[in-house]
């Protein structure tokens, strides 16, 4: 199962020599990685589907070649490179909503100790000596797990925003049931109003009942005064 979760990691590996890159290729696929190689650093932004402006190399525009469907988990780059250097590329990376999140690794041939302090200020994750050895790609895997991570806990975000900006879908009154409630009361009314009527004659012949047994009777006297 661990096999399945690593095979999942994509790495754009970036260098100008054709012999490093196949050899960087080589010792990723054995970490069980997904390779795409480059030789160039605007090659590795047109993959991104960025694009350095023509009349401005500062300003960073969408490239006609999007590659957004590609999820690229960790780039790894070589430092000297003709034109743009790594340490270019890794300043256009992080200048770059969409994609500053992206771990960057910087390599090269030579330990100058400014040029990797450099580089890990700008944000690149770690700095490896050429020739890379199969040990120091095991520290990668922690730095794109992390990416990944990341983006499946963005997922239920999105999904749950979706949700709330859906319209609420308001029931509809049955108009039967309004019209069959007033009949029911009227229904109601009409049998009670012949028990309140019968009622109110019984209570008025229990009153004259009452009357007639509470006058004394005496048969053919009458009481003068």
């Amino acid at each position: 199962m661990g096999m399945e979760t690593e095979s999942q990691f994509h790495v754009l590996a970036v260098d100008d020599s054709l012999f490093d890159r196949k050899m960087i290729e080589r010792l990723l696929q054995k970490s069980s990685c997904q390779v795409t190689t480059v030789d160039s650093g605007s090659k590795a932004l047109e993959f991104l589907g960025l694009r350095v402006d023509d009349e401005d190399p500062n300003v960073l525009s969408t490239s006609p070649h999007i590659h957004q469907e590609v999820e690229i988990n960790l780039i790894i780059t070589d430092y000297c490179m003709p034109g743009m250097t790594g340490y270019d590329l890794l300043k256009k990376v992080k200048e770059s909503a969409a994609f500053k999140s992206i771990p960057v690794v910087i390599m090269s041939s030579e330990n100058v100790p400014a040029r990797i302090s450099r580089c890990l200020e700008e944000g690149a994750e770690e700095f490896f000596l050429k020739p890379v050895k199969l040990a120091d790609l095991t520290k990668l895997k922690p730095h794109m797990m992390k990416t990944k991570l990341k983006k499946e806990s963005e997922k239920p975000a999105k999904e749950e925003e979706s949700e709330v900006s859906k319209p609420e879908i308001k029931e509809e009154e049955d108009p039967s049931v309004i019209e069959i409630l007033p009949l029911h009361q009227e229904l109601e009314s009409e049998k009670l109003e012949p028990l309140m009527s019968g009622g109110n004659k019984r209570k008025a012949m229990e009153e004259v009942i009452s009357t007639d047994r509470s006058r004394p009777k005496y048969n053919d006297i009458t009481t003068s005064v």
